[in-house]
């Protein structure tokens, strides 16, 4: 797939459309079989192998399994982080126990989200991750990555950048989903891997 030429927001958000049309008609046997390829081939990567710890999200509907990955990590002694989305779009975040710590929470007219019920750590406590691991629609040859466009994503990796952090960044996608090119503005920035449930793509060094 290759969308050359294409630049700016509004092309985002066709794109969007476009991945996320596909998603839908994706099944929950579907779903649940990437999931578990997912997690298998992302358990592989060495940045994971070595983490302490690592910044991570429960997806959600159609989205690239991550609970099975999350709890691998936990077995592993790993602690995990994940996001609580906060009113102005920035994210907090807790500490990831089993499946029992999340709880389900309604943000406006979006899909609900799996969030930690337990204590908050602050916005900055992602600076403390290995790993952050990346939702995202799309990646392309360059690393580059096509978010929901909420932003979120855009200010942890704002706030990684200003606090000197070296974290690994890896987005979790559909095979279907690495891309030739997507549209990129002055902020984005390059993901170091993409892993999908076929295998490991990586862009630049840690």
């Amino acid at each position: 797939m290759s969308h050359i030429g294409r630049s700016g927001e509004t092309d985002k958000r066709m794109l969007r459309r476009e991945f996320l049309a596909v998603r839908s008609r994706l099944t929950a046997d579907d779903v649940r079989a990437s999931a578990v390829a997912l997690a298998e081939r992302a358990l592989d990567l060495p940045e994971l192998a070595h983490a302490r710890v690592v910044a991570a999200y429960v997806s959600v509907g159609t989205e690239p399994g991550t609970l099975a990955l999350l709890d691998a990590l936990r077995a592993r002694g790993v602690r995990v982080l994940l996001p609580a989305l906060l009113p102005d779009n920035d994210l907090d975040w807790g500490a990831y126990t089993g499946e029992d710590s999340l709880t389900r929470v309604q943000h406006g007219k979006l899909m609900a989200l799996l969030e930690p019920s337990g204590e908050r750590l602050g916005p900055d406590a992602v600076t403390d991750a290995d790993v952050v691991l990346l939702p995202g629609l799309a990646v392309d040859a360059r690393g580059m990555r096509l978010g929901r466009g909420g932003g979120s994503y855009d200010r942890v990796l704002a706030r990684l950048e200003s606090a000197g952090a070296r974290a690994s960044l890896v987005v979790l996608l559909y095979d279907s989903e690495v891309v030739e090119l997507v549209p990129e503005e002055p902020h984005d920035r390059p993901v170091h891997a993409v892993v999908t449930p076929s295998g490991v793509r990586r862009f630049r060094e840690s």
